[in-house]
């Protein structure tokens, strides 16, 4: 019995040594798929935007149409009436949210436009300059010096131009153009314009107008509307 005592201590210990490895490799297992779930997305997590964000209409409506948008876009300067036909068909029973989304290149000039809507959104006037930008915007993405044109344009809103000068290039306005972009790259938009309601994407031909109609006619059912 003695000479064999090593030889039973050896396979103990071999037995003990693969259990605690078995139990290891399991754990191990089980942490990282643990941390993977941790870190998948899940819908609404995405970064919120600027805030507060541009909202027209009835802020208690119960389907929102965000809209992730350029100004010097052609597609959404002629969505832009189309748009605003949406809007007054469904009235208080939608709300529209705007989000920055200037595609710098190929647009030149659509960064220096979401500037100054945002310039004018501190002074309480963005969907004053947001209409002014869209229905000028010929006019302006052919000008050479865009600053004449803007400084007019706030003028004729009756915004404080110096300010609107000043606030153009300041932080608070590079800094929800920022949020708005985070929110944009999380959501994996790279042209425009792109539509959500409530929360749903327009993919395919529902962002044309009359598929967003649908989707906001089907969030109104949803919704008990």
């Amino acid at each position: 019995m003695k000479r064999h005592l090593p030889i039973v201590i050896i396979v103990v210990v071999l037995v003990a040594a693969l259990g605690l490895l078995w139990f290891l490799l399991r754990s191990s297992r089980q942490t990282a798929n643990t941390n993977a779930n941790a870190n998948a997305a899940s819908p609404g997590t995405e970064p919120p935007g600027a805030e507060p964000p541009h909202v027209r209409g009835n802020k208690s409506a119960p389907v929102t149409l965000e809209e992730f948008a350029d100004f010097q876009c052609p597609t959404c300067g002629a969505y832009y009436p189309e748009l605003k036909k949406i809007e007054a068909e469904f009235g208080d029973r939608l709300r529209v949210i705007f989000r920055e989304r200037p595609l710098v290149p190929p647009h030149e000039h659509a960064l220096m436009a979401a500037q100054a809507a945002e310039a004018a959104g501190l002074q309480g006037r963005f969907w004053e300059m947001h209409d002014k930008l869209y229905e000028n915007q010929k006019a302006w993405t052919e000008a050479k010096d865009l600053v004449p044109l803007f400084v007019d344009y706030a003028r004729q809103i009756g915004l404080d131009t110096d300010r609107f000068m000043k606030d153009i290039n300041g932080e608070a306005v590079a800094v929800r153009i920022f949020q708005d972009g985070k929110r944009a790259h999380a959501l994996g938009i790279d042209s425009t314009p792109t539509f959500f309601v409530n929360g749903k994407e327009a993919k395919d031909d529902q962002w044309k107008p009359e598929g967003l109609r649908a989707m906001i006619n089907q969030a109104l059912q949803e919704a008990g509307k």
